[in-house]
């Protein structure tokens, strides 16, 4: 299933992702591509209050560390990819040990690393920019089971 929703602020792009992450019941793997200040981050900030991580405040891009770890009804990993130069640098990661019923993989940048991820079900949320603070937001292969 396939969802096209609009954006008009980045509260809004983070109450998108609360509703998503609080319908998701694990094990599910979601690649965030976009450009640069697309919303990326507000959308994971979201999915993570959603899926009951403790603190969302903590919850940022994990540039530099590649991947954080957020604790909440889920486990949810958030996967930064980049800085990352190629997909064996995705593999080296342990990509397969975050993916369980009780997680969550959030991976921002998922175009860098696509060719990784092709005999894996992934949900893909793509956001482009449609002004100063409004967002497109397309979710592709969207669970029947998430309700937008």
């Amino acid at each position: 299933m396939d969802i096209n929703t609009i954006s008009n602020s980045p509260e809004e792009t983070i109450e998108f992702g609360r509703r998503l992450g609080s319908q998701l019941k694990g094990g599910e793997i979601i690649g965030i591509c976009g450009q640069l200040g697309s919303g990326k981050t507000h959308l994971i900030k979201g999915i993570a209050a959603g899926a009951g991580a403790k603190d969302c405040r903590d919850v940022n891009s994990p540039t530099f560390v590649i991947i954080n770890e957020y604790a909440g009804r889920l486990d949810i990993y958030h996967i930064d990819a980049y800085r990352l130069n190629s997909v064996s640098e995705f593999e080296m990661l342990g990509f397969d040990d975050f993916c369980y019923s009780r997680s969550v993989v959030l991976i921002e940048w998922v175009d860098k690393i696509e060719t990784a991820l092709q005999t894996i079900s992934c949900v893909r949320i793509e956001l482009e920019h449609a002004g100063e603070t409004r967002r497109k937001i397309h979710v592709k292969n969207a669970p029947l089971y998430i309700d937008y």
